[in-house]
């Protein structure tokens, strides 16, 4: 089952929290990556005034605030978060694979040298387990 991932429009959170799944601080250690977020959320025109929203097929939605730091080009760095009901526990295992999804989207993205089964197979090699397939 092939797990899709798509930028989305702001979603309605009334009735929802956020929960941060992934923080980086060093989007910019490789400028693709950087370059990468700036063209798919038009970063040099929102800036920091609004955060991404990706939508995951398997149901799940997140925000990526982007983050600034002074003296470093912008987005330095990255946190990702995930909207969930405001009363449910979270679904840690459906959240650790709709993840791993979205850095596969980013490595797809990012393109050459990057490629998703160097991804895959560095996180099967770190015993990963949403690098091991589908839930």
């Amino acid at each position: 089952m092939s797990v899709l991932v798509t930028v989305i429009d702001p979603p309605d959170t009334s009735g929802k929290r956020r929960t941060l799944v992934l923080a980086e601080d060093r989007v910019g250690h490789y400028p693709e990556f950087r370059a990468f977020f700036e063209r798919t959320f038009d970063l040099a025109r929102v800036g920091l005034s609004q955060p991404g929203y990706l939508n995951v097929s398997t149901g799940g939605t997140y925000e990526l605030v982007f983050l600034g730091r002074s003296a470093e080009p912008f987005p330095s760095g990255i946190e990702i978060n995930a909207i969930v009901s405001a009363l449910e526990p979270i679904d840690e295992e459906r959240v650790d694979h709709e993840i791993w999804a979205i850095l596969r989207w980013v490595i797809e993205g990012v393109g050459p040298p990057w490629t998703v089964q160097d991804l895959d197979a560095t996180g099967r090699l770190y015993r990963v387990p949403a690098a091991q397939g589908p839930i």
